[in-house]
């Protein structure tokens, strides 16, 4: 009888190696490493997020220990430290950011009819940014500002999946509005997005494009009211209005009516007023839509904790490009692999097994199976509920 693949092997499933040579055509290296192909590079990077290696050398001297096992792992080249380095510096960081985007569009197929409000879109998108600090000594082209060095790391989260649907990574210095006019536009869905994202020539593209934004609105904003509908304030709901934009330059941005909510949250003493070009849906599924935008930052939250983006395997930009975009990509194989095999765990919980059994050859569902029933999963949805949205102004 056959032993099974191993613990790796099953994760690294996930990706299907004609894929992963497509994008290495997309993305040809000018000048390759010798000994190490593209595949071995990735297979590294991800064995090192997923294992908590914390440098090059550690990866090496890990896979070293266990060299008989390499090819059971996936591996078919040299693999050192210097080859290493070598591939973070002159491979294109694009493959990477190409490989991620392929898995997320595999990870929506499998979670497309994920359980979620019924209320709510079943299209629905929160857009946030987040800095990944770098050392001020060691990473100086990463300008942000005179004492602090960092990229920007620009995501898009489904929220009926709660996984990534699209990515980029910038300066730091990257405004946040600027990021709309990469991300995909689908015909149908909701955008969900904060203050940093209010502006109208790029709002108007959103709509142009058949979808829909609902955006927090900015003091300054001059506009005069068209119509008013009535809301039940007994949930906090103050006011829902049809308004026009007064301005001269938001007039020719945004020519089009836009919808005003307001919300007062009577215990911590904060109002929210969101701009929406959504006539359609109830004013507190719109509140609801814009409070469901902090599993954005859960997911930042997460993915800082639990994967290795606070320390860095070089120094390059190239370098760290290729490690984020690798710690995302080795989330989201996780993500397929416990959509795919029915796993009930949560994905730390996952995580940690995987750290510490990468070798075995064992089915990863037998291996989860004896694990004990956890409350983290719940304790983490009730996090959510009481943390309301107000929480992170």
């Amino acid at each position: 009888m056959q032993a099974p693949s191993t613990v790796f092997s099953q994760i690294t499933e996930a990706l299907y190696p004609g894929e992963f040579g497509r994008c290495v055509q997309n993305f040809p290296c000018q000048r390759p490493t010798r000994g190490l192909s593209e595949y071995d590079h990735f297979l590294a990077l991800c064995f090192g997020q997923l294992t908590y290696r914390d440098s090059l050398r550690d990866i090496v001297a890990c896979l070293s220990a266990k060299s008989p096992a390499l090819y059971h792992l996936g591996f078919r080249g040299r693999l050192s430290r210097t080859n290493l380095a070598y591939a973070n510096h002159h491979r294109d960081w694009r493959l990477f950011e190409a490989v991620a985007q392929l898995l997320m569009r595999r990870a929506a197929r499998l979670y497309h009819d994920c359980p979620s409000d019924p209320e709510l879109p079943h299209l629905s998108f929160a857009l946030d940014s987040s800095l990944i600090a770098l050392s001020l000594k060691l990473f100086n082209w990463a300008y942000y500002h005179r004492f602090k060095r960092a990229m920007k790391l620009h995501l898009m989260l489904s929220l009926q999946g709660k996984l990534p649907a699209w990515a980029a990574i910038t300066e730091g210095s990257f405004p946040d509005m600027k990021i709309l006019d990469q991300i995909p536009i689908i015909p149908g869905a909701h955008y969900v997005m904060d203050r940093g994202y209010l502006d109208f020539v790029r709002l108007f593209r959103i709509d142009s494009g058949g979808a829909f934004f609902v955006v927090r609105n900015k003091h300054h904003v001059r506009f005069r009211v068209v119509a008013s509908r009535p809301v039940d304030k007994s949930i906090g709901l103050r006011c829902d209005q049809t308004i026009r934009l007064t301005s001269n330059w938001s007039i020719k941005s945004y020519p089009k009516p836009l919808r005003r909510i307001r919300l007062y949250d009577a215990e911590r003493r904060l109002t929210m007023v969101w701009l929406t070009n959504q006539f359609d849906l109830p004013a507190s599924v719109i509140a609801q839509l814009y409070r469901n935008r902090w599993q954005v930052e859960l997911f930042f939250k997460w993915i800082k904790q639990h994967l290795r983006i606070r320390s860095f395997y070089g120094r390059s930009q190239n370098a760290v490009r290729c490690q984020i975009w690798s710690a995302i990509c080795a989330y989201l194989m996780v993500a397929i692999t416990r959509r795919r095999l029915k796993i009930d765990k949560t994905l730390n919980e996952i995580l940690q097994i995987i750290s510490v059994s990468i070798f075995e050859q064992v089915p990863l569902q037998q291996l989860l199976a004896q694990m004990p029933a956890s409350t983290e999963q719940q304790t983490s949805a009730n996090e959510l509920q009481n943390s309301f949205v107000f929480n992170q102004l």
